[in-house]
C-alpha cells in the first residue's frame, strides 16, 4: 500500500512539471519536498514562510533539512501580525493565516512559472478542524498527501522508507496554537511561550506544549512522563525561568499533552 502510494505521488509530481512547496520544515512539508525534489530536481522550490510565530530552531532546522534534501530553498517574510483578524485570535484564526500565506506565495508562484502551490496537509488533517485548509484550497494550492490519502502514520512511514532522520520529528504547530480562542496575541507572548519550550526541549523533553492563558503557563506532557517529571525535574528551577520569560504563574496539566486540546471548547 505505502509503495502504492508514493509512487501516486511521484506520478503526482511528475505531471505537474514544476511546483512550489509551502515548506514549514515539519514533517509533512519535508515529505512533499523530499518527493518533489526526488521527481523535479530543480524543478521544485521549497519556501519558508518566516514570521513571529516559528520559532527560531523551527527555521533553522528547516534550513538544515532543505539543504540535506537538495532541494532549492528560500525564506520569505509574512504579515499575519499586522491583521487584526489574526491577532484577536478567532475561532477561524488560522484562516487568515493561511491567506497570507497563500496570497504571499501565489503571487511569486505565477512570477517564477511554478504552475502549483502545493503543501504538507495530509488526509488526517482533513478530518480535523483545520479553517486554513479552505483557505489554501480558495488560492488554489494543491495537497498532494490528501489527495493521494496518506495518513500521519504514513508520512512518517515513508519519511522513514525514504531515509529522512527526521521521520520520528515531533509535531510542531505555529506558536499561536499555544493560545485559548479569544485571548489577544501579541509577538511578546509568543516569544515567551518560544523560550519557555525550547527550555524543556533542553532538558531533554521531546512532545510538550506550553499553552499560554493570561499571565498563567500549562505545561503538557505525555500522561506517561508526568509522575517522572514531578520527581525528577527541579520544579522551582523551572517557575523561576518561566517567570523570567514572562510568565507569572506556571502549571501542570493532569490530563497529559494532546494535540489540538485547545480545539475542544468548540465541541463542549
Amino acid at each position: 500500500m505505502l509503495t502504492k502510494k508514493l509512487q501516486e505521488l511521484k506520478n503526482l509530481f511528475a505531471q505537474m512539471e514544476r511546483a512550489l512547496i509551502a515548506y514549514s520544515g515539519g514533517i509533512d512539508s519535508t515529505l512533499v519536498a523530499k518527493i518533489a525534489f526526488d521527481v523535479l530536481g530543480d524543478r521544485a522550490l521549497a519556501i519558508t514562510a518566516v514570521s513571529p510565530s516559528l520559532l527560531p530552531e523551527d527555521l533553522e532546522d528547516a534550513r538544515i533539512q532543505a539543504r540535506s534534501i537538495g532541494i532549492l530553498h528560500e525564506e520569505v517574510e509574512t504579515q499575519e501580525m499586522d491583521n487584526h483578524n489574526y491577532t484577536s485570535n478567532p475561532v477561524n484564526r488560522c484562516y487568515f493565516c493561511k491567506s497570507e500565506l497563500h496570497d504571499t506565495l501565489k503571487p511569486l508562484a505565477i512570477q517564477r512559472g511554478y504552475p502549483y502551490v502545493v503543501d504538507g496537509v495530509n488526509a488526517d488533517d482533513l478530518k480535523d478542524y483545520r479553517p486554513g485548509i479552505q483557505a489554501a484550497k480558495e488560492r488554489g494550492a494543491r495537497s498532494p498527501l490528501a489527495e493521494v490519502g496518506v495518513t500521519k502514520l504514513e508520512v512518517r512511514q515513508l519519511a522513514q522508507e525514504l531515509g529522512l532522520p527526521w521521520w520520528d520529528k515531533p509535531a510542531q504547530p505555529c506558536l499561536s496554537s499555544r493560545f485559548p480562542y479569544g485571548e489577544e496575541i501579541t509577538v511578546l507572548k509568543l516569544q515567551r511561550v518560544g523560550r519557555s519550550e525550547k527550555y524543556l526541549r533542553q532538558l531533554g523533553l521531546k512532545n510538550l506544549r506550553v499553552r499560554s492563558q493570561g499571565d498563567t503557563a500549562r505545561i503538557e506532557l505525555p500522561a506517561e512522563e508526568i509522575k517522572e517529571f514531578i520527581l525528577s525535574a527541579d520544579l522551582p528551577k523551572i517557575v523561576a525561568m518561566f517567570q523570567e520569560f514572562g510568565f507569572v504563574y506556571v502549571t501542570l496539566d493532569l490530563e497529559g499533552y494532546r494535540s489540538g486540546k485547545l480545539n475542544q471548547v468548540l465541541i463542549l
